[in-house]
């Protein structure tokens, strides 16, 4: 038995809607020995991510789950310290579905991808150069399919997946409107992220001020909340135009279903199309996008935000306030040796 001791972030009791911290525990427990084709992987940032949700309710989700009493499903990057497994010599930088914990016993299959890109921050390889980066670019460029000249709405547009997917329209041409929380959020997308418009949806007026920053209609929009954001934009888009489903942040919970305005009659009579999207679709894919995201963080060309929040006691109630707007920046925990 290893004397590392490892301290894990386990799922206590099921929620109904977003997790708060009582949801969780945090345990102690000694690192077992790997075995024949293993490694151990220090943790040093783990992700937290809008789509947990979805992981720990009982509702019907994309992915099994998480068991109560488990350690939570959690993206991470880490460093291999001990190795059995030749593809994943010590030393090795991995980002993968490791946990949230400080040490993770992995075969491989958690793995996604091996990082190589050591001259930028390991925490990147969790947020632009990671899965909110995979989502912005494949989310926008195989579902939402913009063209030079066309106009790109995105809610949560000063998030993690939102900011990027704005700054990825805008190099290709676009005109990018933005849709943020409160002034703050409003001000970042335009002074850091560049979009050419931004809108507050706290502030009375939505339809009037997306008409005003949409005066030729919506030919894309990237949809971060579902709600009442989607059926104004929605009302606004134009023949042909492209709706690319990313997330529901707008709704607590499946039980009951939500219900809003029926969306059949905008599609049929503008022939626009909505299409729900995941970023493991692609995951096949993944070096593709990785390989066009980084050059351009090295260039400046495409500009981030991190919130960091030191150690692992700050896991359990790090998923809550991403829905409570109180975030800036992705959000990351970061580990001690990170």
């Amino acid at each position: 038995m290893s004397a590392l001791q490892n301290r894990q972030v386990l799922l206590k009791s099921r929620p109904v809607g977003i997790p708060q911290a009582e949801h969780f525990e945090i345990r102690s427990t000694p690192v077992p020995e790997i075995g024949e084709g293993e490694s151990l992987v220090r943790n040093l940032f783990l992700s937290v991510e809008p789509a947990m949700r979805g992981w720990v309710n009982a509702a019907s989700n994309y992915s099994r789950p998480v068991g109560i009493g488990e350690v939570m499903r959690a993206f991470a990057v880490g460093r291999v310290v001990q190795s059995r497994n030749p593809k994943y010599p010590e030393g090795t930088v991995v980002m993968g579905l490791l946990g949230w914990q400080e040490y993770a016993i992995t075969d491989g299959s958690p793995v996604r991808r091996i990082v190589k890109e050591t001259d930028l921050p390991l925490s990147l390889s969790l947020g632009v150069l990671g899965l909110n980066g995979i989502t912005a670019y494949f989310g926008l460029n195989a579902v939402g399919q913009p063209k030079a000249g066309e106009t790109v709405v995105v809610s949560t547009a000063a998030g993690a997946v939102g900011s990027l997917v704005g700054q990825l329209a805008k190099l290709q041409g676009c005109r990018t409107v933005g849709i943020a929380g409160g002034d703050v959020k409003r001000r970042l997308c335009l002074e850091e992220f560049a979009y050419d418009a931004a809108i507050d949806y706290r502030e009375p007026g939505l339809e009037a001020s997306l008409a005003a920053a949409c005066p030729d209609g919506v030919d894309v929009f990237f949809d971060n909340t579902s709600g009442q954001i989607s059926d104004t934009v929605i009302r606004h888009i134009n023949r042909r135009a492209r709706i690319v489903i990313c997330g529901t942040a707008s709704i607590p919970s499946w039980d009951p279903w939500p219900e809003g305005p029926r969306v059949d009659r905008h599609l049929l009579n503008k022939s626009a199309r909505m299409e729900g999207f995941l970023a493991f679709d692609y995951e096949h894919r993944y070096e593709e996008a990785i390989d066009f995201l980084a050059p351009l963080v090295r260039k400046g060309q495409l500009r981030y935000r991190e919130e960091i929040l030191d150690g692992i006691e700050a896991a359990p109630g790090s998923i809550a306030d991403l829905y409570e707007s109180r975030n800036l920046g992705k959000r990351l925990i970061r580990l001690p040796d990170a």
